[in-house]
């Protein structure tokens, strides 16, 4: 039995190792993949005028995280082969087939890369999976590749070169020997099986872009964390990443329901241009979040419910309500975290798919960076959660945010909640306290992160906030109280007296009333706009979304400037209410007192949402000509939001 543990061990030596050849062959693809990121900057260089040595850096080392997703599902079939911890792995047809395969992938994910070396110029974005459909109806296809072919030869002669360099240095891993005895192949496949498992978990990491379970898989608005400006995520993504991210994602088709633009502007455009003549008013800003927080939580939006009890869970919001602004039918027009920020901060609802993981994420918007810097603000994001966490840190770095402050910055492990950040009674005093040392004016937001499943709060407050009906309630309590301390210690310092803060919601969490568990009501989340002074107060009975933060906000600040934004200004009574959202391929869009759906090329129902609060009084069959105008409202809505997306005219 020594002997023959000393022969397996043997097999172990570097020289010849199946690992060792494993790691050296991706290693070189890893560099190749640079090589290709090099290239696509030079061939494209003119686009990127403000690149400089230092962010090029930068960009060059963030690729390797796309890099390393992109190569890994390449490589899957490979790498799986040659971990199987099995001795017929060491047979020369075996490792054979395994070269052709690993060669032939991988050539292809190079020759991707090259492509876009000159397509870039024609779409100013990665290839993505939409390729195949834009081209699978194409019955002179191979005639358009060897015209590609001709006139851009030498990228061909790029790619080869790249493949060449790809088969010659490729490392194969022969072994001329068998084991003897039962003990050694035990042995053997023992240790075969935990490398496998190890390396398992650290390709599901490299896959996924991280191995924390609050960060998301990576997708392409994460390169907007290392860029300066949409545009350049090009340079720090690669294409078979793009392609491999989109593939599944329903790509936005153009729509043509009103040929003109005068017909369409009519019914709605997302340009606005506002008539002030007012002095701008450099008020601070100050975005509150909240993770989950829906309207059912909040015993002001739920006076109707006081017969039966029910008070809610929010004292404090409560008592601020009383000396603020509230939209009283308000609504989140997305149901994740990741919906939440294209909304609020650059009024994009959440169409089809989430603006951050479409082909369009990368696309130049409006936001509130963009369009408040130049008037002397300073803008941050706050979150709580791990630096990264669904990408929330790209997205701010892409809308032209200065700063961003997360876990990372908070600087204190030991306030972490030990699943999604750092407890939000300490994250908000950290966020009171930065606050004050911003230059004014600012404008700021945070996302909160305590009121989340698995709904715990900290040990100190066990048995501290009523229990409720749900697991979620007590954490609802906890997250209110983390506020009033904040308003409480904000109340004290300078810029205090001169914010305007906006407080909601990113989408509602557990319901417990029927009301809240139809199509409409899990998009039910407060919208609040609050002054110290008092200026603002009642209660509002027209509609809200959260893409009508930005232009309120700027409406309020008397911000005269022509703008893009999805949503309307509140306090502009020109300006006609409704709300949008999508669930389940259907499109809810409310006017007035009705609630329309429509499924992308007719209406489906239709309902008074307010006197029908559980929508079972379809009476859209009946009044189909009435809500005529209210479709073509919604049509003029989808195509201005696709169309713009497309071409990407998300901003002015």
């Amino acid at each position: 039995m020594v002997k023959d543990l000393k022969q397996y061990f043997q097999t172990l030596h570097l020289k010849g190792n199946i690992y060792v050849a494993a790691i050296q062959n991706i290693f070189i693809v890893f560099i190749l993949f640079t090589l290709c990121r090099i290239g696509f900057y030079l061939f494209n260089a003119s686009y990127f005028k403000l690149v400089t040595i230092s962010s090029l850096l930068t960009m060059l080392l963030g690729g390797l995280k796309f890099d390393t997703s992109a190569i890994f599902y390449t490589n899957l079939l490979y790498l799986m082969a040659m971990l199987m911890p099995f001795a017929f792995r060491y047979n020369r047809i075996y490792q054979t087939i395994l070269k052709y395969i690993f060669i032939v992938t991988n050539s292809i994910a190079l020759g991707a890369n090259c492509a876009d070396f000159i397509y870039f110029q024609f779409t100013l974005r990665r290839t993505t999976a939409t390729v195949f459909r834009e081209f699978e109806n194409e019955t002179n296809f191979f005639q358009l590749i060897g015209k590609f072919l001709t006139d851009y030869w030498y990228i061909f002669i790029i790619w080869i070169l790249l493949t060449s360099i790809l088969t010659f240095t490729y490392r194969k891993s022969y072994r001329n020997w068998l084991l003897k005895g039962w003990q050694s192949h035990v042995v053997y496949f023992v240790n075969g099986a935990l490398i496998l498992i190890l390396a398992s978990g650290l390709m599901v990491g490299g896959l996924r872009g991280g191995f924390r379970h609050s960060t998301r898989p990576i997708t392409l608005s994460n390169a907007g964390e290392y860029v300066n400006e949409p545009l350049e995520t090009a340079i720090v993504l690669n294409t078979p990443f793009s392609i491999y991210r989109t593939l599944g994602i329903k790509p936005l088709q153009r729509v043509e329901f009103f040929q003109s633009d005068t017909e369409l502007n009519r019914y709605y455009s997302p340009i606005h241009s506002p008539q002030i003549t007012e002095p701008f008013k450099p008020l601070n800003v100050v975005v509150i979040i909240l993770e989950s927080v829906g309207r059912e939580y909040i015993g002001s939006y739920n006076q109707h419910l006081a017969e039966f009890g029910y008070k809610g869970y929010t004292p404090f919001l409560d008592s601020l309500i009383q000396q603020s602004l509230m939209f009283r039918y308000s609504f989140s027009n997305g149901r994740k975290s990741i919906d939440v920020l294209p909304s609020v901060l650059t009024s994009i609802p959440m169409m089809v798919e989430p603006f951050v993981l479409t082909p369009y994420s990368s696309n130049k918007v409006n936001s509130f960076a963009t369009l408040l810097k130049p008037k002397g603000y300073h803008t941050s994001f706050f979150h709580g959660a791990p630096n990264g966490s669904m990408g929330l840190q790209a997205f701010t770095r892409m809308a032209g945010f200065d700063d961003y402050y997360g876990m990372t910055e908070y600087g204190k492990p030991e306030d972490f909640d030990g699943m999604w950040g750092i407890w939000d009674e300490e994250f908000f005093q950290f966020f009171a306290q930065k606050i004050d040392e911003l230059p004014e004016p600012f404008f700021t937001a945070i996302f909160s992160v305590s009121s989340h499943h698995p709904f715990r709060v900290p040990e100190k407050y066990e048995g501290v906030f009523p229990k409720g009906k749900l697991p979620i309630h007590q954490c609802v309590g906890y997250t209110d109280f983390a506020l009033k301390e904040f308003f409480e210690t904000a109340s004290r310092m300078p810029w205090y007296d001169n914010t305007l803060f906006v407080i909601t919601a990113d989408h509602p969490n557990e319901p417990y009333f029927p009301e809240y568990k139809t199509n409409l009501g899990i998009y039910t989340s407060p919208l609040i706009f609050h002054r110290p002074n008092g200026e603002l107060n009642g209660i509002s009975k027209t509609v809200a979304q959260h893409i009508d933060i930005l232009p309120s906000v700027l409406g309020y600040l008397n911000f005269n400037e022509p703008f893009f934004a999805f949503g309307r200004n509140v306090f502009d009574r020109n300006s006609t209410p409704f709300a949008i959202s999508y669930t389940n391929s259907t499109y809810q869009f409310i006017k007035g007192d009705t609630l329309l759906l429509f499924d992308g090329e007719k209406s489906a129902s239709a309902f008074n949402f307010k006197s029908d609060s559980l929508l079972q009084n379809n009476i859209l069959p009946s009044n189909t000509e009435k809500f005529r105008e209210i479709e073509n409202t919604l049509k003029a809505l989808i195509q201005q939001y696709n169309n713009r997306m497309i071409d990407d005219k998300l901003s002015l």
